[in-house]
């Protein structure tokens, strides 16, 4: 095969990081709390449109998956933008502060797009980079977690978008954003031609890689395997953990900071930049590394140091939050840990159930995302109800680590 017929493998990393920064909306959500507690909201309501957002972007990932073959990668990401940039367009014409207004557009429409799009650039990448699988889904997905510093930024400290323009048009404007922004990424969302492979490229096991990539599973293949199920509990902890701290980073924090005698103006500018800054620009970069580091070290081992190191310091959480320092160090370790999340268990369930077939397959590994999305912020948003946000975080910690001992009795799967 000629390969000036090929397309350029590194259009695909920019499509997708361009698709994956508007993708990133989702992070944005803390942001708009602090107006809508002011409306009247409580903090359940508001980690309520989060966990939805995030359950319909699980739920529709699973739908994505099975569509990959029929629509194809390109028609898929259009239609996850388009449905994601109407959810907040409609939201700021029609929702207003209204709580089901805002849970059906942002939460079931918005998370929607964001499922339906998701899925496309990590099965793309896997595709395209087959000897460097770890590092191109990192890199691939690493622009959500720099698009949340990016939109909480614009509408916050950067570009003061909520303070000049409302919210209704902060949604106006992020919705025509999105839309924009996933389709000009969709165009280069092609697969391969059939039986091309990269330069110097030799379909042989790696010394980092559990199972043979020649070993396909189909979905209900690896829905009968125990190793599906180790892999999906595991996801459900440490993405809930991470997703709490997302939707506590900013509530939390200035409780903590003003119990130990900062002022409501400094501990809101504190606990903003240890949102949008630190666990934002961490989250992402973390995407990155633990992708790269997984390459060397093997998918299972680098969720082990992840989930060993995360369920130690969300506990410690507790105790940094009032400090500004502390607080800073603490959501810039979590965020980054929260990061590889997103390299590795995609990268484990091509490793476990074949690279293929993984556009259909991880979107159900994914639905621990989902899992832990409800499960997660409603928590940390009971508990901080009830005057306890400390507990929440214990809870969420120690889950964590039993997810550490669940990945440690992950073996080869066999057909």
């Amino acid at each position: 095969m000629e390969n000036q017929k090929v397309m350029n493998r590194s259009l695909v990393v920019v499509g997708a990081i361009l698709i994956q920064l508007a993708l990133g909306a989702i992070y944005a959500w803390s942001v708009f709390t602090p107006s809508l507690t002011a409306e009247g909201w409580t903090k359940a309501e508001t980690q309520g449109v989060f966990s939805i957002g995030l359950a319909s972007f699980a739920v529709f990932m699973v739908f994505s998956g099975k569509q990959l073959k029929t629509l194809g990668p390109q028609k898929l990401t259009i239609i996850g933008g388009v449905i994601l940039g109407l959810g907040y367009l409609l939201a700021g014409l029609f929702g207003g502060t209204s709580f089901m207004s805002l849970l059906l557009l942002l939460g079931l429409v918005g998370g929607a797009g964001i499922g339906i799009a998701y899925v496309v650039p990590i099965a793309v990448g896997m595709r395209w980079f087959p000897d460097k699988k770890g590092m191109i889904t990192g890199l691939a997905v690493a622009g959500f977690g720099f698009g949340a510093m990016l939109w909480v930024k614009l509408a916050g400290s950067w570009g003061h978008l909520i303070e000049n323009i409302g919210l209704s048009s902060t949604f106006i404007t992020y919705g025509i954003a999105f839309a924009i922004m996933v389709i000009i990424g969709g165009m280069w969302m092609k697969f391969p031609p059939a039986g091309w492979k990269p330069k110097g490229y030799e379909e042989a096991e790696s010394a980092t890689t559990e199972v043979n990539d020649d070993k396909e599973f189909t979905s209900n293949q690896m829905l009968g395997k125990i190793q599906f199920y180790l892999i999906f509990f595991t996801f459900v902890v440490s993405a809930g953990a991470g997703l709490m701290s997302i939707g506590l980073m900013k509530l939390y924090p200035m409780e903590a900071l003003q119990a130990n005698g900062f002022t409501e103006l400094e501990a809101s500018a504190i606990a903003g930049t240890a949102m949008a800054v630190c666990f934002s620009l961490a989250n992402g970069i973390g995407r990155i590394v633990w992708g790269i580091l997984s390459d060397k070290l093997g998918r299972k081992t680098s969720i082990i140091i992840m989930t060993a190191t995360q369920g130690i310091l969300v506990i410690m959480f507790t105790y940094m939050a009032g400090s500004e320092f502390l607080l800073y160090l603490g959501a810039t370790l979590i965020g980054f840990n929260f990061g590889g999340n997103f390299a590795l268990f995609p990268t484990i369930t091509a490793d476990t159930f074949g690279a293929k077939n993984v556009g259909q397959n991880y979107p159900f590994v994914f639905l621990a995302y989902g899992v832990g999305g409800i499960l997660g912020p409603i928590l940390g948003g009971i508990m901080g109800d009830m005057g306890n946000f400390p507990m929440a975080f214990t809870i969420s910690g120690i889950a964590v680590l039993a997810g550490t001992v669940l990945t440690l009795m992950v073996k080869p799967a066999k057909k």
